[in-house]
C-alpha cells in the first residue's frame, strides 16, 4: 500500500503526559483512505489532523452503517513503539463489516496503516506508568442518499489520543450494576460487532447506573433475561472455586482481544478456564457461599478492571472485601509487561515499529 504523507506545518504543543485522561487528547496527524464501488480501496493518506467534511445526507447520519476498532501503542523501555496484537483487531474489523455490509479491509492494510500513522506521531506516546497512545480506527458510510441500502463509498480513517487510565480509579475495584430491565443485544443481531450502535443503545442503562454510584452495566442475555453477556466496555470473568469461567461466544458479545489474551495466558498458567453459560442465580449462590472469588472486566482501554460489588435488583454483592484480587493483579501485570517490553513474549503478540 503506498501511503501518501502530509506533515502538518503548525504542530501543537504536547500535552503534560501525567494528566492526560482518556480520549480527549488529539495527536498532529491522522490516516484516511476513500472506498469506491468498482475501485476499492484507495489514495491512503496521512494529512494534518482536521474535521471531516461530509453532506448532511451522508448515509452514516441516517442508517448508521459504520464500524470502529481500539487499539493501543505502548512506550518500550529502550523508547521503541509497540503494538499489541493488532492482525487481531485487523480479523475483528472485517467481521464487523460483513456484518454491517461494509467492503472487506485486507488486514495487511490495517496493519500497515496502524503502523504508518504510530510511526509519524511516535513522539506523542506517553512514557508515564499506565499511559498509551490510544489508536481509534474507523470506517463510515459516505454516500448522499435517503434510502436503505449499503453504501458504495466509505472512508477509513484512524485518529490517535495520548491516554491515561480508562478509569479514574485506576486499578481500584470498580463497582457494577447487573441490568435487569434493558437488553444490549440478541443472537443474530450486532452484539457480537464494533459498531456503534451497540454503545449507543447501551446508554441509558449506564446512566441509571451512574445515577447509583456504579461505574458500569453488565449486561443479562437478551431473551431469558437470566444469563451474564458482557459489561458496557469489557468482556467479564469470574474465578469460581479456582475456576475462571467467562460468558462463551454466543453470537451477542463482542470477541475482545483482550479476552482472548487473558484466557491463554491462564491456561499457560495450569489454571481451568470455562468458557459456558452462567445465570446470575448461579453468581449470586457462589457469593453467598464463598465460591465467587474474584470478578475482573477485560478490555483494550482498561486492560483489567477488577470488580469490587455487584448490584442486582436488592442484591449487593462485595466481591474478595473489595480488593483487587491476585488473578486479576497477575494479569494486569503480566499484559502490561507484555505491552511494553518488560516481560518476555513468548506468544508472539507483541509488534515493534
Amino acid at each position: 500500500m503506498n501511503i501518501r504523507i502530509e506533515k502538518t506545518t503548525t504542530p501543537k504543543a504536547k500535552p503534560d503526559f501525567k494528566n492526560l485522561g482518556f480520549g480527549k487528547i488529539f495527536t498532529d496527524h491522522m490516516f484516511v483512505m476513500d472506498y469506491t464501488e468498482g475501485k476499492g480501496w484507495h489514495d491512503a493518506r496521512i494529512v494534518p489532523f482536521a474535521n471531516i467534511e461530509l453532506s448532511p445526507a451522508c448515509m452514516v447520519f441516517h442508517y448508521g452503517q459504520e464500524m470502529f476498532e481500539g487499539l493501543k501503542a505502548y512506550r518500550g523501555e529502550n523508547g521503541s513503539a509497540r503494538l499489541f496484537r493488532p492482525d487481531m483487531n485487523a480479523k475483528r474489523t472485517n467481521a464487523t463489516n460483513e456484518r454491517l455490509c461494509i467492503p472487506n479491509l485486507p488486514e495487511e492494510y490495517f496493519v500497515e496503516a496502524v503502523k504508518a500513522i504510530v510511526d509519524v506521531d511516535r513522539d506523542w506516546i506517553p512514557n508515564e506508568p499506565g499511559t498509551s497512545l490510544y489508536i481509534r480506527p474507523f470506517i463510515i458510510a459516505t454516500d448522499d442518499f435517503l434510502g436503505v441500502a449499503p453504501s458504495k463509498t466509505y472512508k477509513f480513517i484512524i485518529i490517535l489520543s495520548p491516554s491515561g487510565a480508562y478509569y479514574a480509579s485506576g486499578l481500584a475495584p470498580v463497582g457494577i450494576w447487573i441490568e435487569d430491565d434493558y437488553v444490549r443485544a440478541v443472537k443474530g443481531g450486532m452484539g457480537f460487532a464494533k459498531t456503534g450502535g451497540n454503545y449507543a443503545a447501551s446508554l441509558i442503562a449506564q446512566v441509571k447506573a451512574h445515577d447509583d454510584g456504579y461505574s458500569q452495566v453488565l449486561w443479562l442475555d437478551g431473551v431469558e433475561r437470566k444469563y451474564i453477556e458482557e459489561v458496557g466496555a469489557m468482556n467479564i470473568f469470574f474465578k469460581i472455586n479456582g475456576v475462571i469461567v467467562t460468558p462463551e461466544l454466543s453470537g451477542s458479545i463482542l470477541p475482545g482481544i483482550t479476552r482472548n489474551s487473558v484466557i491463554q495466558l491462564c491456561k499457560s498458567w495450569g489454571m481451568p478456564v470455562e468458557e459456558r453459560k452462567i445465570s446470575v442465580e448461579e453468581l449470586i449462590e457462589a457469593q453467598k457461599s464463598g465460591a465467587l472469588e474474584e470478578v475482573f472486566g477485560t478490555g483494550t482501554a482498561a486492560v483489567i478492571s477488577p470488580v469490587g460489588k455487584l448490584r442486582y435488583k436488592d442484591d449487593v454483592m462485595t466481591i474478595n472485601s473489595g480488593d483487587i484480587g491476585p488473578v486479576s493483579q497477575k494479569l494486569y501485570d503480566t499484559i502490561t509487561g507484555l505491552q511494553n517490553g518488560t516481560i518476555e513474549d513468548t506468544f508472539g503478540w507483541t509488534l515493534t515499529i
